[in-house]
């Protein structure tokens, strides 16, 4: 089977233009507060685990 030569670029200049706007009115949310939100989801699993062994 060929293979078609040249489209993995047009579809990821669509999706470049597609994420390089900007909505001011979407929510934006810090970095560290999804890493910190991470880290104390794990923090609870591992708290629950240990106070409702299986």
């Amino acid at each position: 089977m060929a293979k078609k030569k040249g489209e993995g670029f047009h579809s990821a200049a669509g999706l470049i233009r597609y994420f390089d706007e900007e909505d001011e009115k979407s929510l934006k949310i810090n970095p560290w507060l999804v890493v910190g939100m991470c880290i104390g989801s794990a923090v609870v699993c591992t708290a629950a685990a240990f106070i409702w062994p299986v």
